[in-house]
């Protein structure tokens, strides 16, 4: 097979972000201050780095704080025209007490603030991948299963 034979292949980007929750239950939500939407602490993985470092990173770099992350939740292949393909990791960020809460600061101003909010309020203040992602990834909190979706949704399985 020469170059000219080749199929072309999937040149995905990979991102992580953590999960983290409330003494309430209550997903906790960021307000990035280069976009409109709330999203989760996280980003793309940094060449040479697992996702798991990459969310770990992401985590001290926007909230200032060096939590333990957990194990993975959900894995996430989000393909879109426009920003090209993408596997999402979403990791267990566990529950943050108070005394982490007063911790957090907004080291490199990529956030604005942070904002409890239950699993069943995600619908609205999230874009729709998203909500159906992080609804998926508390189940598998719940459920201590590791989830596999497309575009946010659960693949059926025969």
């Amino acid at each position: 097979m020469n170059d000219q034979q080749v199929p072309p292949f999937a040149e995905a980007r990979a991102a992580a972000g953590a999960l983290f929750f409330d003494d309430s239950g209550r997903v906790l939500l960021v307000r990035p201050t280069y976009k409109p939407s709330m999203d989760i602490p996280g980003g793309f993985v940094e060449p040479g780095e697992t996702p798991h470092e990459a969310c770990i990173r992401e985590v001290q770099e926007e909230l200032g704080i060096q939590p333990a992350i957990g194990r993975l939740l959900v894995v996430d292949w989000a393909p879109l025209p426009e920003e090209g393909d993408k596997v999402l990791f979403v990791f267990d960020g566990g529950t943050l007490d108070g005394e982490l809460l007063k911790q957090i600061t907004f080291v490199d101003n990529e956030l604005s603030a942070y904002e409890f909010h239950p699993v069943e309020e995600l619908d609205g203040l999230l874009i729709e991948r998203l909500a159906r992602r992080l609804r998926a990834a508390a189940t598998a909190r719940e459920l201590g299963k590791t989830v596999y979706l497309e575009y946010g949704q659960a693949v059926p399985t025969e």
